[in-house]
């Protein structure tokens, strides 16, 4: 604990009492998350901490089960971004020729239509279910996880220590998963962050524009959605789940920041 740094602690503590939060909501929301227990936009009371919303259900029960839903979604989406987009990325890189070609090439492609409205038209011909949202987000985000794993896995595919393992006889797999993958470790773990960080606003962004989580399921971006006429009167319901996706942006990154230094200078100290 000593020598993590302020910084690093308080993005520890902020990610962890989200993520607890999420995990445990059941426990914690005081009441359901659909339940209608008061007036609409009633303020905050001992009975209600955050007010109510726009139909009347307690707004600090929706946040928690909200909560839930937004980081399981960005969660499983940054889950199958990484592992789709860092496999082929160095894939890519390893196998160079036609396969390098054709694999970017056809990123590019994906790349060069605007993520939001790509997940926009798939969406709106599609289930709106949270798999879906999953798969379309990770998939969607992977093209940005390639080019990094490549562009990283390109200067590390001509060290001595690739090519020797290439003289060995070993595989591919053996290349990709022991060679240049924990080497390209630490570029990949700081853009995790950021990439969590992005479906979180992903996820927010549909859901506010009616493609994302349905009701009565919730998650922030829904719960601004919903909440965003109470702004006119001076009600705060809607600016609530933005403060929370806010402070768990910041969190997330102090972590990632935390570990890419951490990871760097241990790099250096082995060097």
């Amino acid at each position: 604990m000593k020598n993590i740094p302020v910084s690093a602690l308080i993005g520890l503590f902020f990610t962890a009492l989200y993520f607890l939060g999420a995990i445990f909501a059941p426990l914690l929301a005081p009441y359901g998350m659909a339940e209608v227990v008061g007036d609409v936009w009633e303020p905050s009371s001992a009975d209600y901490w955050l007010g109510t919303d726009n139909i009347g259900r307690d707004l600090l029960s929706r946040m928690i089960y909200g909560g839930r839903t937004t980081i399981f979604i960005a969660t499983m989406a940054t889950v199958i971004s990484f592992t789709t987009g860092a496999i082929l990325g160095i894939f890519a890189a390893v196998s160079g020729g036609w396969v390098d070609q054709l694999l970017s090439r056809f990123v590019d492609l994906i790349m060069s239509i605007p993520t939001l409205i790509f997940a926009l038209v798939v969406l709106s011909v599609t289930p709106v279910t949270v798999p879906m949202l999953i798969l379309v987000m990770g998939l969607l985000d992977s093209t940005r996880v390639f080019r990094l794993a490549r562009a990283v896995a390109v200067d590390i595919e001509v060290m001595d220590y690739v090519e020797a393992a290439r003289l060995r006889g070993e595989k591919t797999a053996w290349i990709i998963f022991r060679e240049i993958l924990p080497n390209a470790l630490s570029p990949l773990v700081a853009e995790m962050g950021l990439r969590f960080i992005f479906m979180v606003l992903f996820v927010s962004t549909l859901s506010f524009l009616g493609l994302g989580v349905q009701p009565p399921e919730a998650d922030w971006g829904g719960i601004v959605k919903e909440n965003k006429d109470g702004i006119v009167y001076g009600i705060p319901a809607a600016l609530i789940p933005a403060f929370a996706i806010a402070t768990l942006a910041i969190s997330v990154n102090l972590v990632a920041d935390w570990v890419l230094n951490r990871t760097t200078s241990l790099k250096g100290g082995r060097g």
